[in-house]
Order: structure tokens, then sequence, then C-alpha cells
């Protein structure tokens, strides 16, 4: 049966209940039962609409939400409650890759000592300063370092052996660097006159012209300390964030000497050195972000905003001692690794940190991290010790072969599986995590390229054509006031940071249960983590801060599930 009606049918169901409402002509067809039940549902109605249920919101989660393979075929599912859930070697490697990877295992933890040693040679070269005397060290079980602790009683705590956060140092410029160029040495950051790029805090037996008063003591002391702040939700709910402060005291040029001292003569506290803390990081799955193409990673590019979603996403380049070394007019690369994107490859990221933060050169680095400052050339003097850099054949003190192991084991560690991906409250994080625009910076996948080579070396088939989730779009971005450090590197201005890759991160404290998060290892918490946020992630901090206590922790679960 046919009825013209003048009206547009607007049905709303509640239960048993049909609501009609005619406006305009329409021609509908209905069949008699239907049109009975319309008229039953109608009066049943009574027109008032008082028990009308309204129609759920359909809820639309993304891509990401029930992925568990982060790494792609190098994804390990066997990691998930275990200390050791950072150290498994990519599955997809081949036996000859994976001998390679497991002799890299034992020289990431190989401890180097003082030269001259003449029972194991292949073990001295620490030094003269140095951070620590291993990698792991800094990475424990590949992971975040242990966060010092400071003593019951005590309001701050001084750096030594079981410090795995060091602070870089450099000159304040005297106009930002925009393009670098070979006359601006690329705007890499300014070593301070005597002392570098980076400051030593331990030292081998006679690594001063004091040491008797200094023993195993490096360029100075360094003390940490925290000053903290409360947030306050809307619901009244507080968090305590707390900032590392550093204090450097008795430099080897002016023993004694602090900032508080009436004449200060020594050139690492004179007023415009600049020095940011750094934290070690996990070294899982890094070869498969350098084996991200480049042109993939330029596509994020929005330097001024232009979709004003107020995010930008610069890239830094920066110098490349892999094409320096090749004899290439202009040896800079895109920038991915580090804190701010300072270091272009897994090979110049490891062998930098073999010679800077171990004190051991190697073919890459194979000059002293303080060569020619006073303090290298007293040693060399005072002691009588050849140690130059080069070892008893005239070779850097580490081989070109421990060399090439290490950066493989980086370069072919296994990345973890996610876990708890049907849990309700990860599911809804996941669909936060969105609707906040975490996104925006905090790229969830990329397809890695299937051919070429890293770090100037070929790239190994296990990298080759994966679909990550690493949650990064590797660019640098401003994070405000109380995350700046206030220290240009390259490009990255002293308020901008490359974004963390987030994968992982929920077996971070399963790994290391004294390790914090971000830069300096502030955060004991991804909340904590999250609060510290600013600058271009200021609009997602406030929409997170606008959460109900429910949604605040189903954004974590979906974190803790990464």
């Amino acid at each position: 049966m046919a009825i013209v009606l003048k009206t547009d049918i607007n049905v709303v169901h509640s239960k048993s209940c049909f609501k009609i409402n005619f406006t305009k002509k329409l021609v509908v067809n209905f069949s008699k039962s239907l049109l009975v039940l319309g008229l039953a549902s109608l009066s049943a109605c009574g027109g008032s609409g008082n028990d009308e249920t309204p129609i759920p919101e359909q809820k639309v989660y993304p891509d990401y939400t029930d992925i568990t393979a982060s790494g792609g075929d190098t994804t390990t599912f066997d990691a998930s409650e275990s200390g050791h859930g950072f150290s498994t070697p990519a599955p997809n490697l081949t036996d000859t890759e994976l001998a390679q990877h497991l002799e890299g295992d034992l020289s990431f933890e190989t401890a180097f000592t003082t030269a001259p040693n003449s029972a194991h040679p292949e073990l001295d070269g620490l030094g003269p300063v140095f951070n620590n005397a291993d990698c792991n060290s800094c990475h424990q079980r590949d992971g975040r370092n242990s966060t010092p602790i400071i003593p019951a009683g005590q309001s701050r705590v001084k750096l030594g052996s079981d410090a795995g956060i060091f602070l870089r140092i450099s000159m304040a410029p005297t106009e930002p660097c925009v393009t670098g160029t070979l006359s601006n040495d690329y705007c890499a950051p300014i070593p301070v006159p005597d002392f570098g790029g980076q400051l030593f805090h331990r030292g081998v037996l006679q690594a001063r012209p004091d040491w008797q008063q200094n023993q195993f003591i490096g360029q100075a002391d360094v003390y940490l300390s925290y000053e903290t702040k409360v947030i306050t939700y809307d619901d009244g709910t507080s968090v305590t964030l707390k900032k590392p402060l550093f204090a450097v005291e008795n430099p080897y040029d002016a023993p004694g000497e602090t900032i508080a001292s009436a004449n200060i003569t020594s050139n690492l506290l004179q007023d415009d050195v600049l020095m940011g803390w750094r934290n070690g990081m996990p070294v899982f799955g890094l070869g498969l972000l350098e084996a991200i193409p480049e042109a993939d990673i330029l596509a994020n590019v929005d330097e001024n905003d232009t979709d004003n979603d107020g995010i930008s996403g610069r890239a830094n380049y920066v110098f490349d001692a892999v094409k320096a070394q090749a004899g290439e007019a202009k040896p800079v690369s895109l920038g991915r690794f580090g804190w701010k994107a300072n270091t272009p490859s897994v090979r110049v990221q490891s062998l930098g940190a073999l010679r800077g933060d171990i004190g051991v050169t190697n073919p890459l680095f194979p000059n002293e991290s303080i060569a020619g400052t006073a303090l290298h050339d007293s040693y060399l003097t005072r002691t009588g010790f050849v140690d130059t850099g080069s070892g008893v054949d005239g070779e850097p003190e580490a081989s070109a072969e421990f060399s090439d192991s290490v950066v493989f084991y980086a370069e072919t560690l296994a990345v973890p599986a996610r876990r708890n991906v049907a849990n309700s409250n990860v599911r809804e994080g996941a669909r936060l995590f969105e609707q906040l625009n975490c996104t925006g910076c905090h790229t969830p996948s990329f397809v890695t390229k299937t051919s070429g080579n890293i770090g100037g070396s070929p790239m190994s088939p296990s990298h080759m054509g994966q679909t990550i989730y690493p949650f990064t779009d590797m660019l640098l971005h401003d994070m405000g006031d109380g995350l700046a450090d206030g220290r240009p590197d390259f490009l990255a201005s002293g308020n901008e940071w490359r974004t963390r890759p987030l994968w992982g991160i929920g077996l971070t404290q399963t790994v290391n249960p004294q390790a914090g998060f971000l830069h300096d290892g502030r955060a004991a918490t991804l909340e904590e983590a999250i609060l510290w946020h600013g600058g271009e992630a200021e609009q997602s901090l406030q929409d997170f801060m606008a959460l109900t206590a429910e949604e605040r922790t189903q954004v974590i679960d979906f974190l803790m599930s990464l």
C-alpha cells in the first residue's frame, strides 16, 4: 500500500516505540502490518518523547589499536614480563647475522680498563676521562639507566660510577645558526675551551694534575638535586613533578671552584657555557628507525604549521662522520638519533658513544675526546703513558671487528610485541590517544625501505620492507620551557627535542625498575612524563588534563601496552 505524506519521516526507535513526525510530501510504501505497528507505536509514544533512549555514539578505533607486531618480522613475542625484554635478537636474522649479533652482545658488555694493560691489551684504552666503562652501564639491559637516588637526609647526590646520566656542554653561540655550512661547522655545538662537548665526571687514577686529592675524578664533580612542583586536575587529584638540577664543581682547571666562588677562573664555570643533561635510552629497534625512508620522515615536516594544528615538526641536519671519512664534500645527513636528533645513524651514535662516554677510540673516531686539551697534555706528560688514542699496533683502541659488532648488535635487537591489546581500557586508551592528537608527533607507523645502506653499510635483509609501529615522527618539536635545556644542537634549538619512539615503553620499568622517563629521567611514571609536555604539545596536555580519572587511566594503559 502506498501512502502520500506531506512529511519528512523521522523515525526514533526506543525499544518498543517508533515516533513518526510528518512535515513534507513523500511517497512511502508500507506493508499493512507495518502501518498498524507504526500507528500503534505512535499512540504508545504519546508524542512526548520522554521514553526515548538515544542511540549510543559509534566509537571508531584507530588502525593501530589491535596491532601486536610493533617491529614487523623483527618483533619478539616472548619478552612480556621479562627483565631482558629488550635484549632479544631479531627473530628473522640469518645464522650468520645471529652469530655477529651475539658477538656484538659480548662487545656491548665489555668493561674497558686503563691503558696500558699488557695482559689484555684488547681491553685497555678507558678514558683517561669518561662517564662509564661499558655500554651496558648507560643502557641497562638494553633499556634506560637507573635514575640516581638522593640518600635520605641529603639534599643532593654526587654522580659516580653508577650514573648513566651525563652533561653535554658547549659555548653559547653569538647568534642562532640557521643554515649549516663548512665555515660554521654545520651548526655543530661549539666546544668549551680545554673541555670539549661533553662533561666527563669520572677519570682513571691519575687523570687530573691534582690526582692525589681527586683520585678517579674526571673533568669536574657533578651533583644532582631536584626541585618539585604540584599539578592538580579539576577533580582534585594531584601529581608531584620533580625537575633535576645539576651543580658542577671542582673543575680540573680550577680545583675547588664553584659557581658561587668570588673569582671564577675555570673555563667550565663561565656564564656563556651551556649545559644539557642526557639520559641513556633503549637501544632496540634502532636499525628499523634508520631504515625508514628519508622522504617519509620529511613528509611530516610542517615547519610553518600550515595546517594550523599547533604542531610544526622540523628536521635536524647534522655532521655525518661516515660521510666525512668517505671524503664527501658536504658531510651532512638527516639527524635521526639522540635526544635532539643530533646523530645520523646507529654507527655514528654507537661509535661516538664508545669514544665519548667511555673514552675508547675506534676507526670512525680515532682521536681521544679530550685530545689537545690541557688535561690530556698534562696526563701524557705526568704519567709517561702513550695514551694518545692508539694501541701498541698503532691502530685505534677498539678494532674494526669490535666496532662493527657493537653497531650490528644495536641495529638488530628485536622490538617487543604489544600486550593486552584486547583489554577494553587499552582499546579506549588507543582511541583517546588519537583524540588528544598525540599522533600529531608520535606518528604510529612507517614502512622501511627495501634496499640500500644504513650508516654507510649494506642494510640487513631483516630490516627491509617492514611495517613498523614506533610512534615517532623522528622530527624536532618545541616542547616548551619546562623541558628546555637552552642548548642548541646543530639546527635544534634549546627548546626542541626529537619525538621519542614509544614502542616498548610499557616494559621500561620491567626491564629496570629504577628507570625514569624523558631526557633526564625526571619522570617516575608515564603520567608524569605527559604532564611535562608543553609548547607544541600544550593543547594535547590540556585536553589530557580535562579527561576523567578513568579516561586518564585508559591512556596510560594504552601506553603500557606498547
